[in-house]
């Protein structure tokens, strides 16, 4: 018993050890694992992993090849690194525990309406930055580098409910919300989608009914982005002739209330709900008086979808960025792993993929600002940026063998969050067709 009881403390005393010389050279992976079988059951205790992962730094600097930023103005690279550099900061160190906790991390929400994240492109005299198309694009991929949860809840917010009370709203209407939305003292979601209706958004059954000064609101939505703690509702319903309108529903009406969806295994530290109205009252004050028609909540889904497509970039650069480090510092057969051709042939597709991507939406991008964009080209980027970002996320993946699956990198969690945003704003399937009526004028989908 004396001479297990010694033995055990020479283990002891080896795994400290050992444990030192992981914190300090964490680079030196290929050494941790060629340990593992030894000592992973030890260094697998929560405090150790904590001290692990608080060691680990944010190391991404971009993904440049054809030196796009040349093309960039001195404003656009101040914005992008401003949100890279918060990003790194604020959301990089806690962003793998949110994500396993399946929480929202929310006091994130300040920071990102400081970095203006929140209606970007919202002219100052509404509280927004006044800045342009392809600012509202670099912040849009540095945030989804971080996290896409992070990304859709301030797409959400200024796409899907600043965009529509600023292009559709009354001047009472923008006052009254765009300003606390701009600073995050107010929160927004957006009610298209049905239990029923997703791709066919127009067969919704969520209606309203005349009642003087209100209206009476009746119906749910599901798949809410921000929907368990939004402070308003941008909800799109049928009138009593069947025509589609938006109405603003604040949170603390009667009937209205806001169920969170529970069981994701995506977007995880994204809240998503649902929108639930049992006769709901609503002034008619908070109608957006300026379109109707199912072509309203569309030019609202063509400004997130454009976001979407500078956002899942930044998802495929991360991949990308965290599999040619690993490359470089994982030694099999003596040497890094990047020496061969196979993980070689991984990496330079990915990095010629990000490049093809970077140059469609950044022309994409002049074209917003010209307003000469298309819901057809839009759909286009959308669709090619989330399918490379996802194709480099399996690659990457295989880059780092086992390590990959671990909450240790970005790249599992990016990967099952990018099958979220592969169907979202559009499944995969309908963008193609989108793509498909516009070249042969050719209705696929009736």
């Amino acid at each position: 018993m004396v001479k297990k009881a010694k033995n055990q403390g020479s283990v002891c005393s080896g795994i400290r050890v050992f444990h030192c010389i992981v914190l300090q050279n964490y680079a030196l992976l290929s050494f941790r694992e060629e340990l593992a079988d030894f000592y992973m059951p030890f260094l697998l205790t929560s405090q150790v992993k904590e001290e692990i992962l608080a060691n680990r730094e944010d190391r991404f600097q971009g993904v440049d090849y054809y030196q796009i930023d040349d093309l960039l103005t001195d404003e656009h690279k101040l914005i992008r690194d401003t949100a890279r550099a918060w990003v790194k900061k604020e959301v990089s160190p806690i962003i793998e525990e949110a994500y396993e906790k399946a929480e929202f991390p929310r006091h994130l929400i300040q920071g990102l309406a400081e970095i203006g994240a929140f209606g970007p492109y919202i002219p100052e005299e509404y509280g927004g930055p006044g800045l342009d198309q392809i600012s509202y694009g670099l912040i849009m991929q540095e945030l989804e580098r971080g996290d896409s949860g992070l990304r859709s809840t301030a797409s959400v917010q200024s796409s899907l409910v600043m965009y529509p009370i600023y292009a559709y709203g009354s001047e009472e209407q923008k006052m009254k919300y765009i300003p606390k939305l701009a600073a995050g003292e107010m929160i927004g979601c957006f009610g298209l989608t049905e239990p029923d209706h997703g791709s066919n958004p127009g067969g919704m059954v969520t209606n309203f009914k005349d009642d003087g000064d209100h209206v009476i609101l009746n119906g749910a939505k599901m798949w809410i982005s921000n929907a368990p703690f939004a402070d308003i509702a941008v909800v799109w319903a049928k009138n009593e002739e069947g025509r589609i309108h938006g109405l603003i529903v604040e949170r603390g009406m009667e009937g209205f209330s806001t169920p969170t969806m529970h069981g994701k295994w995506s977007l995880r530290a994204s809240d998503t709900g649902e929108l639930v109205f049992q006769n709901v009252r609503v002034p008619k004050a908070n109608i957006l008086p300026g379109m109707s028609g199912l072509g309203a909540p569309l030019g609202c889904l063509d400004s997130a979808r454009y976001g979407i497509s500078w956002g899942a970039i930044g998802a495929a650069m991360d991949c990308y960025d965290t599999a040619l480090r690993y490359a470089l510092e994982r030694k099999q057969f003596g040497r890094p792993i990047a020496g061969f051709q196979l993980q070689q042939k991984k990496l330079a597709e990915m990095v010629t993929e990000i490049t093809k991507a970077q140059l469609m939406v950044f022309r994409l991008g002049q074209l917003k600002n010209e307003g000469k964009a298309t819901s057809a080209q839009i759909s286009m980027a959308k669709r090619n940026s989330v399918e490379i970002a996802i194709n480099i996320a399996r690659e990457s993946r295989t880059i780092l063998g086992g390590m990959g699956i671990t909450n240790e990198y970005p790249i599992m969690r990016h990967s099952m969050n990018l099958e979220s945003v592969l169907t979202y704003e559009g499944t995969h399937d309908i963008h193609l067709l989108i793509t498909g009526l516009d070249i042969t004028g050719e209705n696929a989908f009736k």
